[in-house]
C-alpha cells in the first residue's frame, strides 16, 4: 500500500507512529492546508514520508500513492472520498464515513465501477476484544439489554460555551456527540447485532449542536442505549446482558481495552484480546492485507456494516424532525 494521508490534525499525529511499524505501508506523501505546510513537512521528515503537498490535484497525480486516508474535518470526508475515487485510488476514511446515508451510497457506487477498495477507519471492528464479545455473545442466552455509555468532558466545551466553535462543536462540520463519540457505540452495537429495527436519539442541544445525548435502538427482542457526551463525563464503559449472564467492555468503546465475561454462578473472567495494544494497529494491518492480496470479500463484508451504521445515523437524525 503506497499511502497518502490527507490532513495533519491529532488522528493523523496518533497514527503515524503506528504506521510506521507495519510492514507493507509505504508513506508517500501527506497533504495539509497551504498554512499548515510546515507542520506536514515536520511530519515527512520525521516519519519518511516522501513528500509534502498543500494541493490535493497533486497528490492524487502522485503516481507513488495507490491509497489515501481522508482525515479532514467530516463534513469534507465525501467530497475528498469522491475525488480519490475518480482518480483511481483506494480510500481509506476516518469515521463518520459521511454525513449522509445517500453520500456513503455514491460512493459505493463509484467504488465498485472503478474495482476500487472504500474501507471505513473504526477501530473497534477490528479488535481481538470486539472479536471475542462477537464469540461469546452466545453464552450470555437471551440478550435482554445493551448499554453503552461514553461519555468524555471535552477540553473545547469550555471554549465552546464563550463562543469560540472548534469543529468538533460546529454542526455545520459534522460535529456533536453523536458523530464523535456515540459512534463508536453504534459501531460496536450494530457490528455484534446488525441495524435495529426502530431508531431514536433524545439530544441535549446547545448553539444548533448535540453536546450530549441518548440514542435508543430497538431490536425487537432487546434494546440497546447508546449514551455518548462532550459536556459532561461518567464511567466509560459498556454492558451487554443476557438471562445467563453478562458481558463488559472496561474502557471506551474505540479502544476497548479490556472485556469481562460474568456468567450467573461463575466468577467473573476478565482479559484482554487486543493484539497488538494500540487502538489503530489492528484495522490498517487488516486494510493493508485487504488491498494486497485483492480480498473483496472481506472489504464489502466491512462496507456493508459501514453502511447499516450510516443508516442509524441518518434515522437518529431523522427522528429530531
Amino acid at each position: 500500500m503506497k499511502l497518502g494521508l490527507l490532513g495533519t490534525g491529532m488522528i493523523v499525529k496518533e497514527l503515524l507512529p503506528v504506521l510506521s511499524t507495519i510492514e507493507g505501508i509505504e508513506l508517500s506523501a501527506i497533504l495539509s492546508t497551504p498554512r499548515s505546510l510546515g507542520t506536514a513537512q515536520e511530519l515527512a521528515d520525521q516519519y519518511g514520508i516522501g513528500t509534502a503537498m498543500s494541493d490535493y490535484d497533486e497528490v492524487l497525480a502522485n503516481p507513488d500513492v495507490d491509497t489515501v486516508y481522508v482525515a479532514v474535518p467530516n463534513h469534507l470526508h465525501y467530497d475528498y472520498a469522491r475525488k480519490a475515487l475518480l482518480a483511481g485510488k483506494h480510500v481509506i476514511c476516518e469515521k463518520p464515513f459521511t454525513l449522509r446515508l445517500s453520500d456513503l451510497e455514491d460512493l459505493v457506487a463509484i467504488a465498485e465501477q472503478q474495482n476500487l477498495f472504500l474501507l471505513e477507519a473504526i477501530t473497534n471492528q477490528y479488535l481481538g476484544n470486539f472479536a471475542y464479545l462477537r464469540d461469546h455473545l452466545s453464552d450470555l442466552g437471551e440478550v435482554k439489554i445493551v448499554s453503552c455509555n461514553y461519555s468524555q468532558y471535552s477540553s473545547r466545551y469550555d471554549a465552546f460555551k464563550r463562543g469560540e466553535i472548534a469543529p468538533a462543536f460546529d454542526p455545520a462540520q459534522g460535529g456533536g456527540a453523536l458523530r464523535d463519540l456515540n459512534i463508536y457505540n453504534i459501531h460496536l452495537v450494530v457490528g455484534l447485532f446488525g441495524r435495529p429495527k426502530r431508531v431514536s436519539y433524545l439530544p441535549n442541544m446547545e448553539r444548533g449542536v448535540d453536546t450530549s445525548g441518548i440514542l435508543t435502538m430497538d431490536y425487537g427482542e432487546f434494546k440497546a442505549v447508546c449514551i455518548g457526551a462532550k459536556d459532561c463525563g461518567a464511567a466509560i464503559t459498556s454492558t451487554i446482558q443476557g438471562n445467563k449472564g453478562s458481558l463488559v467492555v472496561n474502557g471506551p468503546t474505540n479502544s476497548m481495552p479490556s472485556v469481562t465475561l460474568a456468567l450467573n454462578g461463575k466468577e467473573p473472567q476478565t482479559l484482554d484480546a487486543n493484539t497488538p495494544h494500540h487502538r489503530m494497529q489492528a484495522e490498517f494491518v487488516a486494510f493493508e492485507e485487504m488491498i494486497r492480496t485483492d480480498n473483496h470479500v472481506a472489504a464489502q463484508a466491512q462496507l456493508e456494516h459501514s453502511l447499516a451504521v450510516m443508516a442509524v445515523l441518518d434515522e437518529a437524525v431523522s427522528s429530531l424532525n
